[in-house]
């Protein structure tokens, strides 16, 4: 039978306001686990309105309804209006998350700032930016994060190094096939890497070959019984306008007979033999439905 893993990237303060407890009420209903990856500091979602200059960016936006999906409040955050401090508003519900037994994460300090400039920070700028989501998390959770995964799947060796550094259990910064440990030009890193292996709804959604009724069989037909599952969802759109699309999807994993694994257990039984574990190199690639380039395991 299938296993596949949740990943949760909650990017805004509506999203997690929002979209995170209709998740976890959702996903409580099919005793699906998860891991939800916050983003803990300034919500400046407006300013990605920069990325329009990006091949792919505008095509994109028209087809996933972003002003129906985010909401025009959100898509003035750090712009015309204030970014809201996600960790100091949210914090309180983000532990509610953890109290239900649902592993938390870092998504991001500031997810605009890494999403667009991670390749033109230095290794210190890196861990000053990482190392605030750091201090937040601790100050949220009363403890150190196992785990990250990075907006918009943007990784370096810079980043990679600090998570080193920070000595996380596992991240989930790629696309890919399998866990592996990630190697940038020569370097092998020691944080394993358990990639996205199935395509997200924002890469779908409006495109003529994908209407809504035909996603949840596409996405059973993507299942795979020789490997681990991985679904990346995103607390802004299955959490809110497609909170019922993925309940479809969730009841037809279901029906199916899937198992849904704890993306931190999963990764203790990996590293517990770790010299079975693969090296791979990272590159940065173009994916089907992305607009610019990803984090990407090579073949």
């Amino acid at each position: 039978m299938p296993v596949v893993a949740l990943k949760v990237d909650v990017d805004t303060d509506r999203g997690t306001r929002e979209g995170v407890p209709a998740l976890v009420s959702l996903l409580e209903e099919f005793s699906a686990p998860a891991s939800f990856l916050f983003s803990l500091g300034p919500d400046n979602t407006g300013k990605a309105i920069r990325r329009v200059f990006r091949p792919g960016f505008f095509q994109k936006v028209s087809r996933t309804s972003v002003v129906k999906m985010y909401g025009i409040r959100t898509l003035l955050n750090g712009t015309l209006l204030p970014a809201p401090h996600i960790g100091r508003r949210q914090a309180d519900l983000m532990r509610g998350v953890r109290d239900l037994g649902f592993e938390v994460g870092i998504h991001c300090y500031d997810h605009f700032n890494w999403q667009d400039y991670l390749f033109k920070m230095t290794l210190d700028e890196v861990r000053v930016e990482f190392g605030k989501a750091i201090d937040e998390f601790e100050r949220i959770f009363g403890c150190r994060p196992v785990t990250a995964g990075a907006p918009g799947w943007q990784a370096s060796a810079e980043s990679k190094q600090v998570y080193d550094e920070a000595e996380l259990l596992y991240a989930s910064d790629t696309r890919g096939q399998s866990p592996f440990f990630p190697r940038i030009q020569g370097r092998t890193f020691r944080t394993i890497e358990i990639p996205s292996t199935l395509p997200t709804f924002d890469e779908l959604l409006g495109r003529a070959e994908y209407p809504d009724e035909r996603i949840v069989q596409h996405y059973l037909d993507l299942l795979r019984d020789d490997r681990l599952n991985v679904f990346t969802l995103h607390a802004e759109i299955e959490g809110m306008m497609k909170l019922p699309l993925f309940r479809d999807l969730l009841k037809a994993w279901s029906d199916k007979g899937v198992t849904f694994v704890r993306m931190e257990d999963l990764a203790h039984d990996l590293l517990s033999e770790r010299d079975s574990v693969p090296i791979h190199d990272l590159v940065m690639a173009e994916i089907d439905g992305r607009s610019g380039t990803v984090a990407t395991e090579a073949a």
